[in-house]
């Protein structure tokens, strides 16, 4: 059994002559291709692009209000969308790696869409909702029923510039990541 580097692309392939499905040092073809997981470009590449634009919500948010907000390394809504850059990371990547013109990238190229379209449409409305959901709590007297509720999340989407900026991220990262595990590949 041996294993093959794809330089195009820049996956590792297990060829063997027999059908066997342990190797001889006793692992399983499953066990190996786990590792695999470790050269999927698409997926290393949505990862990377969603961390980044995690961080640059935690930047952007002690830039403009002068204090450091930890949640916003996980959490959703700022600047740039991260939902929108970790689908366009996908896609560009899959794109780059399979060719533009397949059903993988078509597949990609919607979800996209569906996810960057959410983001700016329902889930700013909702947002926007539980803003006046909450105000209208807080002026509730104290003795009705819902005056202690625990507020509502309002930071839940992305306005479009927050959805462009991250959609701009996640196709400098697909990119950038295709060309370095290409140059990579070459050494």
């Amino acid at each position: 059994m041996t294993w093959k580097w794809d330089r195009v692309v820049g996956r590792e392939m297990l060829s063997s002559s027999s059908s066997s499905s342990t190797s001889s040092s006793g692992g399983s073809t499953d066990e190996m291709s786990f590792f695999s997981v470790f050269h999927n470009y698409p997926l290393i590449s949505a990862i990377l692009a969603f961390t980044i634009a995690q961080f640059i919500k935690f930047f952007t948010t002690w830039f403009k209000e002068r204090r450091w907000d930890p949640k916003q390394l996980l959490g959703s809504g700022g600047m740039p969308s991260s939902h929108s850059s970790t689908v366009t990371a996908l896609a560009i990547s899959i794109g780059l790696q399979d060719g533009f013109g397949g059903q993988l990238f078509a597949v990609a190229s919607i979800l996209a869409c569906v996810v960057m379209h959410d983001a700016f449409g329902v889930r700013l409305q909702a947002g926007r909702q539980a803003e006046v959901l909450n105000q209208i709590v807080y002026e509730l007297p104290e003795e009705h029923p819902l005056a202690d509720t625990r507020p509502l999340r309002e930071l839940l989407g992305h306005t479009p510039l927050q959805v462009t900026a991250g959609g701009m991220l996640g196709l400098v990262v697909g990119v950038s990541s295709y060309w370095i595990i290409k140059a990579c590949s070459h050494v």
